[in-house]
């Protein structure tokens, strides 16, 4: 089989990128790490060598182990005994083989066993197993919610649990409920506290994802009397404790090998992580940032398969005499789903840089106080952080599940038949869009980007990057279309309806998104020159989509938002 990661140079690409020399010396601590540990890096080249070794692990592993192992994951699945999930057998061979290779704990600190990688790797390796098997991507991702516990818990707690994280320990966010889904303020699941400073938890958590896991971060209701979000806390709850067990497996359409459990909490022992009150307000919105970046890395993951699947495809099947790919009908569709790949991988690897400086700047602030100059970089980078994650998890399951549409399509009759990698794929695609917060919910999260002009701003510094004379008349049709998004904004944000601003919401957020990852494609195909056809053919698209949604705001009449509430 094919290594994963050295038969796909765009991600090479990416991890090079000029942004990374600052990231990773501020993550190695300028390198004054290797005097401590003598497998940390010297310098930027040595981090960069060790990335690529460990990439190369994380390749070929996904490319000789998990996915051969897929579809039987996918036929199998898991099950219920007694109150436990027992995996499916290939999902333990697959969990077995991270294990052994050292590839839990990635972004942990290496005093508490982990590899100190910053996130833009260890996002790439999710990016990589996610092509190799969607579902199992749920079981070993979750690993990030380790980073939660090393942000908020005290130290105690981070000595105990990280490190069972790095040797392999599961982890699972119980934060929805049977009455409780995106609208997490009516978490009721009960949290009392004991005289000795422990809590103990009663209740139900529904569609929880690896549900059985070692180790569970647990939203709950610590405050009684209380019905909205101040009332909840973050609490760390130990498997070994007991206390909690699988009422049931979903029975679901895709994503097959990764358990989603109903869970019944009794009088299950747990500690407080962090402050009373501060669960969903601070803590969950920091896990979810970190969960929404992970899909939209699953969200890549599935389109670098789709596209694959489709490509092979249409150069092996013959109809009339040819290749189908040799019709405009065919190869079209292929360019672009192309340049949606090209499109949200760029997106995704700009926002994992951005949340990288941020969230180091964070924790060296734990240490030391930071200079005027950093704060600003760390407040700056933030916000940025903040802006692109919804984008990067909104626009890219929607383009993970068009790829995956557009692969069955490519395929004709056989992709509607098991016997095919693609009718899987489709089913496996369709949750991105809606879990760790739905498309709409992301549309929520980023439309005040547009109104405080973050997109805008990063837009012009985009703008402002020098580009080869080759490139310069797709840069000016990029100034042409941001000028559009510029008017439609000035439109919509001058009158002062709220319905019609969350009407107008979806249109903006995506105008804006298309042309944030053309400018992206642009920088991307300045520095390799392989990008420039997805560059080319993402901005027709994109130019597209904005004189679509900028027409519509223009002739829109505000008070006809009425016309679209149905009874």
């Amino acid at each position: 089989m094919a290594n994963f990661y050295t038969d796909n140079p765009d991600l090479k690409h990416h991890l090079t990128h000029p942004l990374m020399e600052k990231i990773v010396a501020l993550k190695e601590r300028n390198y004054t790490d290797a005097e401590k540990f003598d497998y940390a890096p010297l310098d930027y080249a040595d981090a960069q060598d060790s990335y690529d070794k460990v990439l190369e692990i994380v390749g070929e592993i996904c490319g000789d182990i998990i996915a051969p192992n897929a579809e039987d994951v996918d036929h199998q699945g898991p099950r219920v005994e007694n109150g436990r999930v027992i995996y499916a057998d290939k999902t333990k061979e697959n969990l077995d083989a991270c294990r052994k290779a050292g590839l839990m704990g990635m972004a942990m600190p290496r005093r508490f066993g982990g590899l100190n990688f910053p996130i833009t790797p260890y996002i790439m390796a999710a990016d990589i197993v996610s092509r190799a098997d969607t579902g199992f991507e749920n079981l070993w991702g979750l690993q990030d919610c380790a980073e939660t516990i090393y942000e908020f818990a005290d130290e105690e707690q981070k000595a105990k649990f990280i490190p069972r994280v790095c040797k392999g320990e599961t982890m699972s966010m119980d934060l929805t409920e049977p009455d409780a889904g995106s609208d997490l303020q009516s978490v009721m699941l009960k949290a009392t506290e004991q005289p000795d400073g422990t809590w103990l938890l009663n209740g139900v958590k529904r569609f929880i994802t690896n549900g059985d896991s070692d180790i569970h971060l647990v939203l709950a209701r610590s405050e009684a009397g209380t019905k909205d979000g101040r009332g909840l806390s973050m609490f760390i709850y130990d498997k070994n404790d007991g206390g909690v067990n699988v009422r049931r497996i979903e029975n679901k359409m895709g994503i097959k090998g990764s358990p989603t459990c109903e869970l019944t909490y009794k009088n299950a022992k747990a500690v407080l992580c962090g402050s009373r009150r501060m669960g969903l307000i601070k803590y969950v919105m920091a896990l979810m940032n970190g969960a929404r970046l992970g899909i939209a890395a699953q969200s890549v993951g599935v389109s670098e398969l789709a596209y694959r699947e489709a490509l092979a495809y249409a150069k092996d099947r013959k109809q009339f005499g040819k290749a189908i790919i040799e019709f405009p009908a065919v190869y079209e569709m292929l360019s672009v789903m192309k340049a949606k790949l090209d499109a949200s991988r760029s997106l995704l690897y700009a926002c994992a840089r951005y949340v990288d400086i941020y969230k180091i700047y964070d924790d060296l602030a734990k240490e030391r106080t930071l200079a005027p100059e950093e704060r600003k970089e760390s407040k700056y980078y933030s916000r940025l952080a903040d802006a692109l994650t919804p984008l990067a998890k909104g626009m890219g399951s929607e383009y993970c599940n068009q790829n995956a549409y557009d692969c069955i399509q490519i395929h004709g009759g056989s992709g509607f038949m098991k016997d095919y990698a693609c009718e899987r794929l489709y089913r496996d695609a369709r949750i991105t869009s809606i879990y760790e917060g739905t498309t709409q919910l992301q549309v929520v999260a980023a439309i005040r980007h547009v109104t405080t002009g973050t997109y805008l701003n990063l837009i012009k510094e985009y703008a402002s990057e020098e580009v080869k004379p080759e490139l310069q008349a797709l840069k000016d049709r990029l100034a042409a279309m941001t000028e559009r998004y510029a008017k439609a904004v000035e439109t919509v944000t001058s009158v002062d309806d709220t319905a019609y601003g969350d009407f107008m919401a979806r249109r903006l957020v995506e105008m804006a998104g298309c042309i944030v990852m053309s400018y992206l494609l642009l920088l991307d195909a300045n520095r390799n020159d392989s990008f420039k056809r997805s560059a080319e053919v993402y901005a027709n698209l994109a130019q597209t989509e904005v004189t679509k949604h900028s027409d519509f705001i223009a002739n829109f009449n505000p008070a006809e938002v009425a016309l679209y509430k149905v009874d």
